[in-house]
């Protein structure tokens, strides 16, 4: 029986894929993924069959992996991160149900929230939520519903896909909301291109960031009222002192 390999890749550079990932794709004969995720990685597995199609194209992506693992033989799907936050593993395991002589394995990658925040600092300390702000397939109503939630509840927020070129005022309007609850002064962290060339971080605050560009491959960090700024970097208490 031929495996599909969900595979998270971590954010991009080759020190942060886990070493069972990287044992995955030196394994697999065919490596399937996203357009930009498959150039990340075209040189670190020379003599692989690479297979991938653009954005929005995840189920054409997957009926791929499906047609080559049908082959007889072993399959890796790439996604940057990890393939189960935001990425892969439920469409393949969805698609999956038609082919049950087809086995399924996820393998797990570091995420955009615990890379960016091992740059920031520490803000992931205690409880927090992670959001994305795409509406290509939630919609921004209850997107909106969830940012207002969180926010009241004082989670930590981490922002996923937090704009685009036409969303480019979705970080302005999720701030607008998220202040409705916290003060403008709220310490806040902005990551850039993490594990990737061009990679670069922030500490500013919430009233600050309403007004900041971002893109695709930024990630975003809303600090809770406990969240403090300590020597440059972002830190969210988690409690030890007072035990």
């Amino acid at each position: 029986m031929s495996t599909i390999y969900v595979t998270g890749m971590g954010p991009g550079a080759e020190d942060q894929m886990t070493a069972k990932a990287r044992n995955i794709l030196e394994s697999c004969r065919v490596i399937v993924g996203y357009t930009v995720y498959i150039d990340l990685i075209r040189d670190l597995f020379p003599g692989k069959s690479f297979l991938s199609t653009p954005m929005r194209q995840e189920t054409e992506r997957c009926h791929m992996a499906f047609q080559e693992a049908l082959k007889g033989q072993d399959v890796a799907v790439v996604c940057s991160g990890d393939a189960g936050i935001y990425g892969m593993a439920g469409l393949i395991r969805e698609i999956g149900k038609e082919h049950p002589g087809v086995k399924i394995e996820g393998i797990p990658g570091i995420t955009a929230a615990s890379s960016g925040a091992a740059l920031l600092g520490a803000p992931l300390m205690h409880d927090f939520a992670v959001i994305s702000l795409s509406d290509l397939l939630t919609p921004w109503e209850t997107i909106e519903r969830r940012l207002d939630h969180a926010a009241e509840a004082d989670f930590v927020i981490c922002l996923y896909n937090p704009s685009s070129r036409k969303r480019a005022d979705y970080l302005k309007k999720a701030c607008e909301i998220i202040l409705r609850h916290r003060p403008a002064q709220t310490v806040c962290g902005i990551v850039r291109r993490i594990g990737r060339e061009g990679e670069s971080h922030q500490i500013l605050s919430l009233g600050r960031l309403k007004d900041t560009q971002a893109d695709m491959f930024t990630t975003v960090f809303i600090g809770s009222t406990a969240t403090k700024e300590l020597d440059g970097r972002m830190v969210t208490p988690r409690g030890y002192r007072n035990v």
